[in-house]
């Protein structure tokens, strides 16, 4: 089942989630780097980085519940990409109150509050990658139809099926 929100023929929400995750992880090990070293530049750093994770999660979150929405109700992958989102939904909200929980301190200093709940983030984000990749590999969401190792490329404008196929057709 193809995606329903599409760019150069590929599937936007799973080329959108690298930054966020990447970025959300990068803040904790910030967080963690500047509770070893005492050091706050490395506070500073991991608050922008979440920040910026933070806006990728939701425009990521977005283009994931379009390809949500289009998937038939009533389905296992319906009921898995419903826990995949709230997974991400409840990470998105751990990182946003370790956020708030640094604002007010200064050199936007983390505390244990908050790098817990950062490592529970991250944590939830390995478990909610899991579920997208149960989505993608095991129940065909995000797949092109007739998707196979010889397949096109997808700027070619050719349907990835087979090109006897194509003749047939």
């Amino acid at each position: 089942m193809q995606s329903r929100a599409r760019a150069a023929g590929h599937s936007i929400h799973p080329v959108l989630i690298v930054y966020p995750l990447g970025l959300l992880t990068t803040a904790v090990v910030f967080d963690i780097l500047g509770l070893i070293t005492d050091r706050p530049g490395f506070a500073v750093a991991a608050a922008y980085t979440m920040a910026a994770g933070l806006i990728g999660g939701v425009v990521a979150g977005v283009f994931g519940l379009v390809d949500w929405l289009s998937v038939p109700k009533g389905t296992r992958a319906r009921r898995v990409g419903a826990l995949h989102g709230l997974t991400n939904v409840v990470m998105l909200m751990l990182f946003t109150v370790s956020w708030f929980v640094r604002n007010g301190h200064d050199n936007w200093e983390p505390g244990w509050l908050a790098v817990v709940l950062g490592l529970v983030g991250v944590l939830l984000s390995g478990i909610a990658g899991w579920l997208g990749g149960e989505l993608v590999e095991r129940l065909a969401i995000g797949v092109h139809e007739g998707a196979h190792p010889n397949a096109p490329s997808s700027l070619s404008g050719w349907p990835a099926s087979p090109p006897s196929d194509r003749a047939r057709g």
